[in-house]
């Protein structure tokens, strides 16, 4: 397994200096944040440092080239908006961007792109899931096309009282997964694994690598802490952020050792992902750099 970071917590850095800030600090691999220039719209969203829609065959070399030079592999572009908004015209927005970084993973030879499937957050899961047929063939049509895997993270976008009552993302459990993989029965299509949203959602995050072995095609390295007197207090109905909140990796539930040995146990030698969003850290750049340095001492203890 390679050691890297999601690049969304760098925002300020250019590309070249995320790749020496990795490379400085003994990390491998990078899911470079692509989204669209210039349209950050909520927490670590907005962040390019790539820009997919203008890359060219001499830019893509010379991102190769740089990448190289500094013994950093690109593990996957990374775009995480809600494919299935029910504003019409924003979901275009969002799946025309996702076709441009299938086309561009492609053009670095990355051959990855980690995303979310999407949800209307008024619509029952069954309702969603004839949305899926709708919305996600023609992309994973594509990315089979170019030879790119599309890699889904659990993670429910269920924080905020405007993505209440269902979330922006309807692939966040076992159950829902094996409904959503009935419908895209593809090769290229799999999941981008990230065990702290199952603690909060009181998913076992260890037994589902062992099922969906096959449909790992990237991880998240990310903590979540339950606040056990908050939740007893609001209740499974309310917020999530009402009782817990993202922590670095090691100041959360997660059991680091139990995951990552379930990893080697599955065989998974792709790349593994910090993702900060650790609110204690977001002070300044230098703050968000020192979690990342952090967190990756702490991980060195189980991915060598």
């Amino acid at each position: 397994m390679k050691l890297g970071l999601l690049t969304a917590i760098c925002d300020g850095m250019t590309f070249e200096e995320v790749v020496d800030f990795a490379s400085e600090n003994g990390l491998e691999c990078l899911e470079v944040a692509c989204w669209p220039q210039g349209r950050a719209k909520r927490r670590y969203a907005g962040v390019s440092h790539i820009d997919v829609a203008n890359l060219t065959e001499e830019k893509a070399a010379y991102i190769n080239e740089y990448c190289s030079k500094k013994n950093v592999v690109i593990s996957s572009l990374g775009y995480y908006p809600n494919t299935m908004d029910p504003d019409l015209e924003k979901r275009k927005g969002y799946i025309e961007h996702l076709h441009k970084m299938i086309d561009a993973s492609a053009m670095l030879g990355v051959n990855m792109i980690t995303t979310f499937v999407g949800r209307d957050p008024s619509k029952t899961v069954t309702k969603n899931l004839e949305l899926v047929k709708e919305v996600w063939p023609p992309l994973v049509k594509h990315a089979e096309e170019k030879g790119v895997k599309i890699a889904i993270e659990n993670c429910p976008m269920l924080f905020t009282e405007d993505e209440w009552p269902g979330g922006q993302n309807i692939m966040t459990s076992p159950s829902n997964w094996r409904k959503v993989f009935a419908i895209l029965d593809s090769k290229n299509f799999g999941i981008n694994y990230d065990p702290s949203h199952f603690v909060w959602q009181q998913i076992d995050y260890i037994k589902p690598l062992y099922e969906f072995k096959d449909k790992i095609f990237h991880v998240h390295y990310k903590d979540i802490k339950v606040y056990q007197d908050k939740l007893a207090d609001a209740g499974v109905m309310a917020a999530p952020l009402e009782y817990m909140t993202p922590k670095l990796p090691g100041l959360g539930d997660v059991d680091w050792g139990k995951y990552v040995s379930a990893l080697s146990d599955i065989g998974y030698e792709g790349c593994t992902c910090i993702e900060v969003e650790d609110k204690a850290f977001e002070k300044s750049l230098e703050d968000a750099k020192k979690a990342v340095v952090l967190s990756a001492r702490y991980l060195r203890n189980f991915v060598i």
